[in-house]
């Protein structure tokens, strides 16, 4: 019994030094915490928000984000809901890298109690403080006058989609505002005033109203108001009428389910194509089972011609992309070329679809070229280049075995090119900041 009292206070004095080394070891100070192998996991559970950039001692993008971090970092770590900033040697500690799937630096990926999701936002720190505010924002905001309708969807910018429900019940959407926090802002206005329907291009109420900020755009739902009803409805609203094809684009078309409607055009922004795209937002507004996307070669020519559209081909031309790598095209309602019958021409495109009057077909794959500069780029193409022309040169001097450098998997990176592509193949590795 004398050895077991002073056991016992000998393991609670463990226990609470323990306690409280957990809780000053990762101390909310305004700074981007350094972690590693020994306390990444440690880290993303002691916190309910983090965001973590996963980079590397030599990628220039990485060094050129760091400064907006460290500028967003205490501005963050001040809100009444904290979020931290951490970073991590990616190109050090693989086993992390691997296990998060880090193929691209930087890459920034936001934990929320200890669930992991890419982060797709801005990465100016300005923007960025704005963009993760969201995150820690409640689920669902009541909002009391037109002002504070107008102030809700000014503040939450463009970023993500607004769904407001006038004359709503908070608790019929809840829930689904609760799912869906990662990708979109939720309210419920109570007090508004007819200016507020004619602003926002609603005629009774309740109305749930979805806003595409980005794109001005606005869909009205009016009931019924279950919750698979509303949640067909959210997830049709993430994406605007017609998505311009883009890096950022493809990973949002990630999670979308439905097929797409691909149009590919000469050139996205002139006046024949505009006009081509408001032809393509009714077909949309009608055929809401459908993405409808398009592209320019000009924009995006590597892309296009994955789709057999070239400067050489009769465009704009639509196909049904699964958002892989098959497509389909419509028998004798592939192109769309006359302009002054654009939208006759589309119908029967999707009547064609509809009655499966189509030809299955699989994208091409990327240049070589394309696909190294797309994935690592253009900077980590010359020194491959390099190292090549040295191993040729000690090959033909034939004193040593050719050199080998693994230091940053590049040759893994630069294999298996006559593959079938995927959207990742698209994936700029180097990051734009």
């Amino acid at each position: 019994m004398r050895l077991i009292f002073p056991l016992l206070v000998w393991i609670s004095f463990l226990i609470l030094t323990g306690s409280s080394q957990g809780e000053t070891k990762f101390k909310i100070d305004g700074k981007v915490l350094e972690l590693d192998e020994s306390n990444f996991e440690s880290a993303i559970s002691s916190f309910d928000l983090i965001l973590v950039d996963f980079y590397a001692p030599w990628c220039g993008h990485c060094k050129r984000l760091a400064p907006q971090l460290d500028e967003a970092a205490p501005v963050l770590a001040g809100l009444k809901k904290p979020i931290v900033i951490a970073k991590v040697n990616a190109d050090k500690y693989k086993r992390l890298a691997n296990k998060y799937e880090i193929d691209a630096f930087p890459m920034l990926k936001i934990f929320m109690h200890g669930v992991p999701t890419e982060y797709y936002g801005p990465r100016k720190a300005e923007l960025l403080i704005r963009y993760l505010k969201k995150f820690v924002a409640p689920n669902v905001a009541m909002l009391g006058s037109d002002a504070a309708v107008t102030e809700f969807v000014e503040e939450a910018d463009t970023f993500f989609p607004i769904f407001i429900g006038f004359g709503l019940d908070e608790s019929i959407i809840t829930n689904l505002a609760i799912k869906y926090k990662k990708k979109a802002w939720f309210a419920v206005a109570k007090d508004f005033s007819e200016d507020a329907m004619v602003l926002h291009d609603f005629d009774k109420v309740p109305a749930f109203v979805a806003i595409q900020p980005a794109y001005n755009e606005r869909n009205i739902f009016y009931g019924p108001f279950e919750e698979g009803f509303l949640e067909d409805f959210i997830k049709q609203n993430f994406l605007p009428l017609t998505v311009p094809i883009n890096h950022d684009a493809l990973k949002l078309l990630k999670d979308d389910k439905r097929k797409i409607v691909l149009t590919l055009v000469e050139d996205e922004g002139d006046e024949k194509s505009q006009k081509l795209i408001k032809y393509l937002k009714a077909a949309a507004s009608a055929n809401r089972d459908l993405v409808f996307a398009y592209v320019g070669v000009k924009q995006w020519e590597e892309f296009a011609d994955t789709f057999e559209a070239n400067k050489k081909e009769k465009l704009p031309k639509m196909v049904i992309w699964d958002g892989d790598v098959e497509y389909l095209t419509v028998i004798d309602s592939e192109s769309i070329v006359d302009e002054e019958d654009h939208g006759s021409r589309i119908s029967r495109f999707l009547e064609g679809y509809r009655e499966g009057k189509t030809e299955q077909k699989r994208i091409a794959g990327p240049s070589f070229m394309g696909y190294i500069n797309s994935l690592i780029g253009i900077n980590t193409v010359y020194i491959i280049v390099f190292l090549v022309a040295m191993i040729m040169l000690i090959r033909s001097l034939g004193n040593e075995e050719p050199l080998r450098d693994g230091t940053r998997d590049q040759s893994d990176q630069a294999t298996d090119v006559s593959r079938p592509l995927r959207d990742d193949d698209f994936r700029e590795g180097d990051k734009e900041d």
